[in-house]
């Protein structure tokens, strides 16, 4: 059996228990209004945690490096956010964890250890544009010819043109 198959029966079914047992200790409205209360401090949390996480992936993406670990946060964060939303006790626990700062980065820690990015040179935008600018004015002086680019070329740098090139590696 699947173990994601196993997963989506088993965490309903937990889910139901809890709040069933919950229920009977607080009362039926104490327990809605506790899963509601969680529900939205936990929307208030992923917003200030997603706000934060996007203005330093912007502030990396500016200086020139890759947002690499901001874009693995933002995943837990949406994550986070979907089981927050998801009624109940043990996915609000869950959300949080992926929510709070400390847990969070514990997790990324665990699963960012076996991957790694290693840019080997980064592009400039304005480069590109004023190759491509230039193209485009040579094909137009010489509509009946097709201007082909040499990829050898661009690789050297020749023609203004700059390469994106990385690579990657996981690590055992």
């Amino acid at each position: 059996m699947n173990k994601f198959l196993l997963l989506f029966i088993t965490v309903p079914l937990v889910e139901m228990l809890v709040l069933i047992k919950v229920g009977e200790q607080i009362g039926a409205l104490s327990t809605i209004a506790l899963v509601i209360l969680t529900a939205a401090i936990g929307i208030s949390l992923l917003k200030r945690q997603g706000i934060a996480m996007l203005n330093r992936a912007n502030w990396k993406m500016n200086q020139g490096e890759i947002p690499a670990k901001e874009m693995a946060e933002g995943i837990v964060l949406a994550v986070g956010g979907a089981l927050l939303l998801t009624p109940g006790f043990v996915t609000d626990a869950l959300g949080f964890v992926c929510l709070l700062p400390g847990s969070r980065n514990f997790l990324l820690s665990k699963v960012l250890k076996n991957i790694s990015v290693n840019p080997i040179h980064r592009s400039n935008t304005a480069d590109y544009e004023n190759f491509h600018t230039h193209q485009q004015y040579q094909s137009h002086q010489q509509p009946h010819e097709h201007h082909r680019v040499d990829p050898t070329a661009i690789h050297r740098g020749d023609q203004n043109g700059d390469v994106i090139d990385g690579e990657f590696e996981r690590k055992k």
